[in-house]
């Protein structure tokens, strides 16, 4: 089992693709030292822990193709400047994640590059190897698409090699096999190197459910177990999130080892609703998921987002609806479990796939030459005309980013809200499906949450055991203040309500 995580944990967390945030040397590339100086207003947004996408060198604009574990990408920065990145957000009160891209290298590193060499090569047990008629007689030459990889065939040819390698996500990114004990080795001292020797605070564990290959699925969820031993022996409240891009099954056994993983099933479904107006049962899908989470981990934590660096970004999904965009923070940020922004939904960043798309750079101001706005892309989303920028919401009480400050501190002020452990909800029934509503208990104050995901006005059939649920604490109707009289509730509005009693 996982270790007793005593300490605290954050509660709103951040994704940053590095290369989009900020730049801070203007060659149109973000960097370390861009982060560094918006830490004062990620603290002031609320943030409490920042996922940093890869900073190791690589060949690619992500950085998901690994060349050296022990090093900082030259665009990004040098090694101490991150340093100086965990110690300027340490005195800020916010932890530091790094994306550990465990499951594969690229290509161009040392290690494959050994490996490609000859079958007689010390590295050759680091990757998996197989001659056609092996991958043949194992019925793998071909799979299935999923969510996170659409490679169909999955092994690739070394020039005069009678072997191929397997590389699921690209022919430059082949696949680490762990059966390779001096392979594991070396990850422990990746492992130390990043948590003692540098001070990171945890890890987002890329692609946790690949980690073994699709023939041999069963033995990831046990490399799991060895890896949070190597973990806790060496930084005991390190934090942990896994990537597992698959349905509640079988993310669950995930749990067993790792503090947190992602919650796509409900970034899904959010999507769904927003787009069709409808609850889809989600608090009965939740409690059930809650429970077989539970089974695995008193302790979990359910990392939950609306999108991320892999998904079109939710103002694109609900077609640049401002108020939907608003309503779709309202409804993470009253949801339980630890949530994820994705840089830039705090002003409604757009963004649809191809992948450069929804990864494009933060508008600071308009005046984008002087602002730390990066350029290493032409964007075609999220551009000036399309979203405003940061320096024109902040002074705007109705702008997406004033919703997500106000929503932010709400749920780190409100204990009903901020419950991350024992997940806090319960339906409550408005005799309506275009009405999504909730209860989280808490002994300290609980609270009633109501959304309207029609385009309509919709009555508030409040339950009689909620009737006294009539105090504001939050709405996005223009109608309400203080006291619920008006019983009803604008198109795409949220609102939070505590008993007067």
């Amino acid at each position: 089992m996982i270790a007793d995580k005593s300490r605290f944990i954050p509660r709103v967390c951040y994704e940053i693709f590095v290369r989009s945030f900020c730049d801070s040397n203007g060659d149109g590339i973000g960097d370390l030292n861009g982060i560094i100086s918006k830490l004062d207003y990620l603290a002031d947004l609320g943030i409490e822990a920042i996922w940093l996408t890869p900073i190791h060198p690589s060949p690619s604009y992500h950085k998901y193709d690994v060349t050296d574990y022990y090093a900082i990408e030259p665009e990004y920065g040098t090694m101490d400047d991150f340093k100086k990145l965990l110690e300027s957000a340490r005195q800020r009160g916010i932890e530091i994640y790094l994306d550990l891209i465990i499951n594969h290298t690229s290509t161009l590193h040392p290690w494959f590059s050994e490996a490609r060499k000859s079958n007689a090569n010390a590295y050759r047990e680091f990757y998996w190897w197989m001659t056609p008629p092996q991958i043949e007689a194992l019925g793998i030459s071909k799979r299935e698409t999923s969510d996170d990889s659409q490679v169909v065939y999955p092994w690739h040819e070394n020039p005069e090699d009678p072997e191929k390698y397997y590389g699921l996500f690209f022919k430059g990114m082949p696949d680490l096999n762990y059966h390779s004990e001096a392979l594991r080795a070396e990850l422990e001292k990746i492992v130390r190197f990043w948590l003692v020797e540098i001070g990171v605070d945890g890890f987002r564990l890329d692609a946790a459910r690949h980690v073994y290959p699709e023939w041999e699925k069963h033995l990831s969820v046990e490399f799991w177990q060895y890896f949070s031993k190597v973990v806790q022996d060496i930084k005991p409240d390190a934090f942990t999130v896994g990537e597992v891009w698959a349905e509640t099954e079988e993310v669950a056994p995930y749990f067993r080892y790792l503090d947190a993983t992602f919650h796509f099933d409900l970034s899904f479904a959010l999507q769904r609703m927003l787009i069709g107006e409808k609850d889809e049962d989600i608090v009965e899908k939740l409690q059930a998921s809650y429970a077989v989470f539970e089974k695995y981990n008193p302790l979990f934590v359910d990392a939950i987002m609306l999108t991320n660096h892999d998904q079109d970004r939710i103002a694109s999904v609900t077609g640049n609806h401002k108020a939907k965009i608003k309503m779709a923070a309202s409804i993470l940020l009253t949801l339980p479990g630890q949530p994820y922004i994705y840089y830039g939904e705090e002003i409604g960043m757009l963004g649809t796939k191809p992948d450069p798309y929804i990864r494009e750079p933060f508008i600071w101001s308009e005046d984008s030459e002087n602002s730390g706005t990066p350029s290493w892309i032409d964007a075609q989303f999220s551009q000036i005309g399309t979203v405003a920028p940061l320096s024109s919401q902040t002074g705007d009480p109705d702008s997406v980013f004033h919703h997500y400050k106000t929503l932010i501190n709400l749920r780190k002020s409100e204990p009903a809200l901020s419950q991350i452990f024992a997940p806090n909800l319960h339906r409550v029934c408005l005799q309506d499906d275009q009405m999504l509503a909730y209860f989280r208990p808490h002994v300290d104050k609980s609270l009633v949450i109501i959304h309207n995901l029609s385009s309509y006005h919709k009555p508030i059939l409040m339950p009689e055991d909620k009737s006294d649920f009539t105090h504001i604490l939050f709405s996005t109707d223009p109608q309400h203040s203080g006291t619920l009289q008006t019983m009803q509730l604008a198109p795409h509005s949220s609102l939070i309500l505590a008993s007067h009693s």
